[in-house]
């Protein structure tokens, strides 16, 4: 990892928080804003509820980036290796980039809903109901675990860097990347209808994803096609 590839996954994040999350997480925000959120609390404690909110579901993507970058460094016994996992990776990209822009169906294939079963449900109206504010963060952790194409993407980002401490960092990033879309949902929902604000984001966030995409196949081809080198350059 670099401070070029982060950049990028906070471009893409960002910009993706704007059109995918507010799609997906967008209902669940506005849910709890509306039952665990009391008119009468100061604006300081309204903003920390949201903040405790976001922490949980970051805490929850933190420990899965950790997870996966533990499986990708498993995986992972040569460079040869190495290649193949960063060519899937980039091909998941592309797919997902393409899915974002509405050419294909990929990423509503790969969401599968967890709301259907017993446990959540029932873990999701006992923190429904509770006002104080560990619920909001532990309301963040649960759906943190949601499953959602745009935290796969990073997931599978996350098990590139064959490594846990940076597949951490990853989802970490991501993760706060989104608070900002996330946060001001409740302030700024006429804009995104009106100025069709969340479609010229999702549109970026794709365009985005399809060349990290394409850089990560291209670099995932070089490991595979001369490993040697790329093991003489890393000395």
């Amino acid at each position: 990892m670099d401070s070029i590839n982060l950049l990028t996954i906070i471009t893409i994040a960002f910009l993706g928080s704007f059109g995918h999350c507010i799609g997906m997480c967008g209902g669940i925000v506005i849910a709890y804003t509306s039952t665990k959120v009391e008119s009468r609390w100061s604006k300081a404690k309204q903003a920390t509820s949201h903040l405790l909110y976001s922490f949980g579901r970051i805490f929850t993507y933190t420990i899965l980036g950790a997870l996966f970058g533990y499986l990708g460094s498993v995986a992972t016994f040569s460079a040869f290796a190495n290649g193949v996992l960063l060519v899937a990776a980039g091909i998941f990209m592309v797919l997902a980039g393409l899915s974002l822009l509405g050419k294909i169906k990929f990423l509503t294939l790969v969401e599968h809903s967890l709301t259907r079963f017993d446990w959540y449900q029932n873990s999701f109206k006992k923190l429904i109901s509770e006002k104080t504010l560990f619920s909001f963060f532990m309301l963040g952790m649960l759906n943190g675990l949601l499953p959602c194409g745009f935290v796969y993407f990073f997931a599978v980002t996350a098990a590139s860097t064959t490594s846990p401490f940076w597949g951490a960092i990853v989802m970490l990033v991501f993760g706060l990347s989104t608070i900002p879309a996330l946060f001001s949902l409740g302030f700024f929902v006429g804009l995104f209808q009106k100025f069709n604000f969340r479609s010229t984001m999702i549109k970026l966030a794709s365009i985005t994803v399809i060349a990290y995409g394409i850089f990560t196949i291209y670099n995932g081809s070089q490991f595979i096609s001369d490993p040697d080198r790329i093991i003489l350059e890393c000395h």
